[in-house]
């Protein structure tokens, strides 16, 4: 079983209940204007995971359908889409079950990216990205800076988390182009279930051509959810705003 099969699950909720979904909404309308869409526009979130930022689109008043792998994970943004703002859709971001110019945008967000082992995999989710795209449709990729992950990496951490009184321990590593992540977690008295994160380091110059053979154009790129120039020594992230070539 791959590493995203097993790792997004329960745990996962837990691991990363520290995520703001005010922080997230306030992210999203940032994004989203640098999109330049029309307020109906149909928007695909691939790799939605838990719901955040395709509720907060949907709240800008956006046509919203959310894909992830994770059952567990769509559960829980079933849960928080109770008006059914989102549609909330299973499936793989390699394989978009949706047929091709369904979509005015696509966003990838919070590195939802650089999963797959195979180059190629990777390579496809972005042909995919292409497909469901409308003519002149656009896209936005959020994507960790690698020199950055490097630089600042934090080698382990221990925390306890307040609503359970679980504990989560994360040992971090960069090995052969890839960030992984080793988490064991568990209330005291348990035995500890062990997960692993793995995402590759693409620099820019892999998007640009990958991007580039899989018929998108980039246009700008962020260096930080302000919008600020990307600096390829000191910005957090690699915000990739682009258009169907």
């Amino acid at each position: 079983m791959a590493w995203f099969e097993r790792s997004f699950g329960s745990d996962y909720m837990i691991v990363y209940r520290h995520r703001n979904w005010k922080q997230a909404a306030q992210e999203v309308q940032r994004m989203a204007g640098w999109l330049e869409l029309p307020q109906d526009a149909e928007v695909l979130d691939v790799g939605c995971g838990m719901g955040r930022h395709a509720l907060a689109l949907a709240e800008l008043g956006y046509k919203v359908t959310g894909i992830d792998l994770s059952a567990e994970l769509l559960q829980e943004a079933k849960a928080n889409n109770d008006q059914g703002q989102v549609e909330l859709v299973q499936g793989d971001m390699r394989k978009l079950p949706f047929a091709s110019a369904s979509f005015q945008a696509t966003v990838n967000l919070f590195t939802s990216f650089g999963y797959f082992e195979q180059e190629e995999d990777n390579v496809q989710v972005l042909r995919e990205i292409r497909r469901v795209l409308v003519p002149d449709g656009h896209f936005l990729i959020d994507f960790m800076n690698p020199v950055y992950v490097e630089r600042h990496l934090v080698p382990h951490s221990h925390r306890i988390d307040e609503a359970t009184g679980t504990q989560i321990d994360e040992k971090r590593s960069v090995v052969d182009g890839w960030v992984i992540k080793q988490i064991e977690i568990g209330l005291p008295e348990e035995a500890k279930r062990r997960y692993e994160e793995r995402v590759r380091l693409f620099p820019l110059p892999w998007f640009e051509r990958s991007l580039t053979e899989a018929g998108l154009t980039l246009t700008r790129v962020y260096g930080d959810y302000n919008g600020s120039p990307y600096d390829a020594s000191e910005s957090m992230r690699m915000i990739m705003v682009g258009r169907l070539s």
